[in-house]
């Protein structure tokens, strides 16, 4: 979907725009209210709101309007007071971000390129001084050909400067193409370490993903401030050659020329100022317009999509949001016009009155004819360099605030991170136990997720966590491996509290398969051993590790085995089914070998048969003095299990080895009977005939 921010049909990134598909014919729609693909619509004959400008597929889709308020963002203060004083007053700071950019990631470049335009702007200073003497030797006094051979060595002067001019184009154009892709790289890898060494809650807060939308701009624009910082120094140094020969030839040309580009930087500032404004309020609106596009092109949903018929329910939102971005684009286009007529206005009176100043100094017989066509070279230069700087120094100025964006992530990041360091864990440890854990996930009011929680985790042991959906059980092994941190209450490695524990140490010694584990896209030799990607990569260690999780037969199967691309979507790539997928899973946390397994639902995906081969060999595991944390819905599968605790609605409610429970006719003695029922319970023949 279009971005809403600029006015002129390219993005931020200065890549044409993709219009939105809002040609394309919307599926006809009942008096019902149904379309003819049988998905409801939310209202056939408007799309949008025109009160508040939200769409109806925002409200629908996603429950509200996606923007953002700008009160939250910091850049409503300063960086937004775009005008020429707090542009100029601002430029060293702003070249000193780019020229540390550019230092960070190539110092020979960046010296190269800062070089070659301070010469640049030098010779064109030169190039003036050497054109004035050769009209005033071409317009002085004398023949033709005395005149022509007194101007013979300014012109060779002109043409010595303008060939060294070129080559130090050539150079600073070599030099800027090494640096530009290099700092974007640099940068790039700070903002991805960034997001990666944050605490999970962090990427689970909004805010702060919010930021994540906007930082991703800055490495692009840290790439681009190399090349806005390379024009404006040549600019710049342009500019005070020309205001130099204007100031010595007449001081009432210099204020003449500053009034003639001052519209143009008025008019640049303020289209930028707004254009940076909207990107920030629409960003969440572009990133789930981005989102429905997604859908309609990803594996995961093709199926559904052809068989419900989403797509075109799914392309007329996409249409819907895309309009109303395009409204917001065309409200900033509406006001970049009226704010360039104004300026161009403004430009062409000052235009006159610089010409008619220079007119009437030459009648009124107070500058030479020489002096005068010089003065006129130099305005045009001037006036060139001078509009150049201003619309440069907006565009580092723009680019500055995005590249702010990522700075401010990295301050936030370092802030949210997760902590290095701290005492060590027990070589040993006998158990691990939690007293008196709470935890709420943050913006979620009402009953806790878990509340109160005191339980023991004894190791080399199977546990196993029962209770229905929503009870608690992911939460609690999520704090028990580091990923959150309790509200209250202590986790203890025998008597050493984990908030105090180095968190790396605590995630080594933890391996997960989660219900959702990650599918990796890449082979399946890499999908298992990312399970531990410091550790050395041997064919030992993945055997092991495959045999351990039962996986020989899905490694067989695949058509280069363990190199083979588990992904459909690239040449070569292959698809696995779910069950295939579970055992890779958990090959993936054998070769991990952490001291604590943690089991989300391992056998969902998983028939009768190999769910008893996975659960015989999670007792294979137990059994050489892993510890297991199962979580499962299928009570018969926790039977043999060391304890079992049960939790109800974020609570404890039981705990003990599953015959202490069947016997005690609590909760999980209930649960049990209602899943020993469905295969116990005679089912009603069918009538006859």
């Amino acid at each position: 979907m279009a971005e809403p921010h600029d006015p002129d049909g390219r993005n931020h990134t200065g890549r044409p725009r993709r219009r939105s598909a809002h040609r394309n014919r919307a599926p006809k729609v009942s008096a019902s209210g149904v379309s003819e693909t049988g998905v409801p619509e939310s209202n056939p004959s408007d799309s949008r709101t025109p009160e508040s400008g939200v769409s109806e597929s925002e409200v629908l889709l996603f429950g509200g309007p996606l923007r953002y308020d700008m009160g939250w963002s910091q850049h409503q203060g300063a960086f937004l007071e775009l005008n020429f004083r707090a542009m100029m007053r601002r430029l060293p700071s702003l070249l000193a971000v780019g020229f540390r950019l550019a230092w960070q990631a190539d110092r020979r470049a960046a010296r190269t390129v800062l070089a070659a335009e301070i010469g640049r702007g030098l010779a064109q200073a030169v190039s003036l001084l050497a054109v004035n003497a050769v009209l005033a030797r071409l317009i002085a006094d004398g023949p033709v050909e005395d005149r022509l051979r007194d101007a013979v060595p300014a012109l060779v002067a002109v043409a010595v400067v303008m060939s060294l001019a070129a080559l130090l184009r050539a150079a600073s154009t070599y030099a800027t193409g090494r640096l530009e892709p290099r700092v974007e790289r640099v940068a790039t890898e700070q903002y991805l370490e960034c997001a990666t060494a944050v605490e999970l809650s962090a990427i689970e807060d909004h805010t702060f993903h919010k930021l994540l939308d906007t930082a991703k701009w800055g490495a692009q624009s840290a790439r681009r401030m190399i090349m806005y910082s390379a024009r404006v120094v040549n600019a710049a140094i342009s500019l005070v050659a020309a205001a130099g020969v204007l100031t010595v030839l007449h001081p009432a040309l210099l204020p003449l020329l500053v009034t003639m580009t001052l519209p143009s930087a008025w008019s640049a500032l303020t289209i930028a100022r707004r254009r940076y404004e909207s990107f920030h309020v629409w960003v969440q609106h572009s990133r789930a317009g981005q989102l429905l596009a997604r859908l309609l092109t990803e594996p995961e949903s093709a199926p559904e999509i052809r068989v419900h018929g989403v797509g075109p329910f799914l392309l007329r939102h996409y249409r819907s949001m895309s309009e109303t971005a395009e409204a917001e684009q065309a409200r900033l286009a509406r006001l970049a016009a009226r704010t360039g007529l104004i300026a161009a206005v403004w430009t062409g009176l000052a235009t006159v009155a610089t010409y008619a100043t220079l007119g009437l100094l030459l009648l009124a017989g107070a500058m030479a004819l020489s002096v005068a066509a010089t003065a006129v070279i130099a305005i045009r230069t001037g006036s060139a360099s001078l509009n150049t700087l201003v619309l440069e120094v907006n565009s580092l100025h723009e680019e500055a605030l995005f590249v702010g964006d990522m700075q401010r992530l990295y301050a936030e990041a370092a802030e949210r991170a997760i902590p290095a360091g701290g005492d060590p864990l027990p070589e040993e440890p006998r158990e691990i136990r939690l007293e008196n854990v709470s935890f709420s996930y943050p913006g979620k009011e009402g009953r806790p997720a878990l509340a109160d929680v005191t339980l023991t985790v004894p190791l080399g042991k199977i546990v196993a966590l029962v209770g229905e959906n929503g009870s608690g059980k992911t939460t609690l092994v999520k704090l028990l491996a580091g990923l959150y941190a309790p509200d209250s209450g202590r986790i203890l490695w025998d008597d050493v509290d984990a908030a105090t524990v180095d968190r790396q140490q605590l995630a080594g010694r933890i391996a997960m398969v989660a219900q959702d584990f990650k599918r990796w896209p890449f082979t399946a030799r890499v999908n298992v051993a990312v399970g531990r990607p410091s550790a050395p990569l041997t064919d030992e260690r993945l055997a092991s590790a495959v045999a351990e999780a039962g996986a020989q037969d899905v490694v067989a199967d695949l058509p280069r085995g363990l190199d083979t691309l588990l992904a459909r979507h690239f040449s070569g790539g292959h698809e696995l089914s779910g069950g295939q997928w579970q055992r890779l899973g958990i090959a993936r946390a054998a070769y991990r070998r952490g001291q604590v397994l943690i089991v989300d639902e391992p056998t969902a995906a998983l028939d009768a048969r190999a769910e008893l081969e996975v659960f015989e060999r999670i007792r294979a595991l137990a059994g050489t003095g892993q510890t297991v944390v199962l979580i499962t819905h299928r009570l018969a599968s926790v039977r043999h299990a060391d304890l079992v605790h049960v939790l109800d609605q974020g609570r404890l409610v039981e705990s003990g080895s599953p015959d202490e429970l069947l016997a005690k006719g609590g909760v999980y003695a209930e649960l049990y009977a209602l899943q020993a029922d469905q295969f116990t319970a005679k089912v009603p023949a069918r009538e006859a005939g």
